[in-house]
């Protein structure tokens, strides 16, 4: 069955979603990718990752042209963003990686992170299956280098966060899917 991959408007089985951390990062090889590269694996509008970039959400590209980080945070605020506030997003990224703008200051780059929550995604199916879901956690986060004394439980935190939110979400596209078949 086809899935769709978090954030993007690609598409896969699930269980090739693996293979996904290897197809974004070929794109990266002979440098970065302009705004319309980003906007067609987003599904976003050019004007909304913009703003993202003026209000600090991302550091600005350069030479116009994003890295696999940029791209990796792009895809995890439009992930969250039917879930959560943009506000609460970047508060659930701050939390892990400090000042948004810096990445000296990271405990987890955010390509890392969007491809241990892909593999946890791709995993944990439900939220509803604590076993599961505890199981999912445990592969995923197996080969985390903790840079200091924490910082892999704020990781485990966080994608438990992602992971519930990117569920909520697809219950809310579900929900007004059932709505407009009643014609409301």
């Amino acid at each position: 069955m086809e899935w769709s991959i978090p954030g993007t408007v690609l598409k896969c089985k699930r269980e090739e979603a693996v293979n996904t951390e290897a197809q974004l990062k070929s794109m990266f090889l002979a440098g970065g990718i302009v705004l319309s590269q980003v906007t067609s694996i987003t599904g976003l509008e050019n004007f909304m990752v913009q703003n993202w970039v003026k209000r600090g959400f991302l550091p600005p590209p350069e030479n116009k042209r994003y890295n696999l980080n940029q791209l990796c945070r792009i895809i995890n605020i439009n992930m969250l963003k039917n879930a959560l506030p943009l506000e609460k997003i970047c508060g659930l990224l701050t939390y892990i990686n400090g000042s948004l703008s810096d990445e000296s200051d990271d405990i987890i780059d955010d390509s890392a992170l969007y491809f241990m929550f892909l593999k946890l995604a791709a995993k944990a199916k439900s939220i509803e299956n604590e076993e599961q879901w505890q199981n999912a956690l445990k592969e995923t986060m197996k080969d985390y280098i903790e840079p200091f004394a924490g910082a892999k439980e704020r990781v485990e935190k966080v994608l438990r966060v992602m992971f519930t939110a990117y569920i909520a979400s697809r219950f809310k596209i579900a929900a007004e899917k059932m709505v407009e078949n009643l014609g409301i």
